[in-house]
């Protein structure tokens, strides 16, 4: 079965996320993603909340930047939410937005040799070994953490350009794809991510993550489907949204990316990045949507039931 959640964007004021969250959680939303744009909201500290606030939603946080975080730091952290919350955490780290590295003074020379020993040290603290390394950037001596996971957990790893597609497949447990990936990006991804894990002798499953942009009406409820659930559907304040944030970004000329529409035409696109390679599909909403929870609900009660 196809993974599916939604994104709780940090353009969003902090206070909002537990009204969110509760609601994903009743609502029956599988996983609710965070993320740690710089100078937005923390990812650990939010991602912790959430899981406090909930009883079921597994919540991601996608992703952590490697270039601020001391990788004893990352793993004491996910080791406690992991210990807190069995099951619920998803991590994935990452190189960050170069441009925001270099304002907080921690932009590296080399960033995919940084991911890779942030990387493998990482995976081996989780794991409860006990390590010395003397890297280019993470060196750690006879460190090991006293409460590591009760069970192994998987480590994320954001990727975009080969290299690092090729380093998720050797050194993480899956990958997180950005919004900017359609179909055939996916499947492109999923080539290089191949060629890194045999190159490593890895057999283990390797999970594919895909942010999908997503734009709907604002919601609009008729008196039948008031008490229960909301009908969201594509218009041109839909279409419009869609196209001004791919425009922002510099993606309006990337054929099939993102989708406006209602849960048909979203359950659509989530199933052609399925078939492409994706293992779970992460609705994400533009940054002006203008009803967050009405988005919430509508991925967990409308989309999900017409995604195999």
């Amino acid at each position: 079965m196809t993974g599916l959640g939604a994104v709780f964007r940090p353009q969003l004021p902090p206070e909002r996320l537990r009204a969110i969250a509760r609601l994903a959680d009743q609502a029956g939303l599988e996983e609710l993603w965070l993320w740690e744009d710089c100078f937005l909201e923390g990812g650990i500290s939010t991602a912790a909340a959430a899981l406090a606030w909930t009883e079921r939603v597994r919540v991601g946080v996608g992703l952590l930047p490697v270039p601020l975080r001391n990788v004893a730091v990352t793993a004491m952290e996910a080791a406690t939410l992991h210990r807190l919350f069995p099951g619920r955490a998803i991590l994935a780290v990452g190189h960050g937005v170069q441009d925001w590295m270099g304002q907080v003074g921690a932009r590296a020379e080399s960033p995919l040799t940084l991911l890779r020993e942030h990387l493998l040290a990482l995976r081996a603290l989780l794991d409860g070994e006990r390590i010395t390394t003397d890297g280019r950037y993470v060196k750690l001596d006879d460190v090991a953490l006293d409460w590591p996971p009760e069970a192994g957990v998987e480590v994320l790893a954001g990727a975009t350009g080969p290299r690092t597609l090729r380093l998720s497949g050797e050194a993480a447990s899956g990958t997180v794809l950005h919004a900017g990936t359609p179909p055939e990006g996916v499947r492109r991804a999923r080539r290089l991510i191949d060629e890194g894990r045999e190159s490593a002798g890895r057999t283990d499953p390797h999970k594919v993550v895909v942010y999908l942009l997503t734009a709907t009406d604002a919601t609009t409820a008729t008196t039948a489907t008031r008490a229960t659930t909301a009908t969201r559907a594509t218009g041109p304040d839909a279409t419009a949204r869609l196209r001004a944030e791919l425009e922002a970004e510099g993606l309006v000329s990337v054929p099939d990316l993102g989708v406006a529409g209602d849960a048909g035409a979203v359950a659509k696109a989530v199933e052609r990045l399925a078939e492409a390679g994706a293992d779970t599909v992460i609705l994400q909403p533009t940054a002006d949507e203008p009803d967050p929870e009405g988005f919430v609900r509508f991925v967990a009660t409308e989309v999900r039931p017409l995604v195999p």
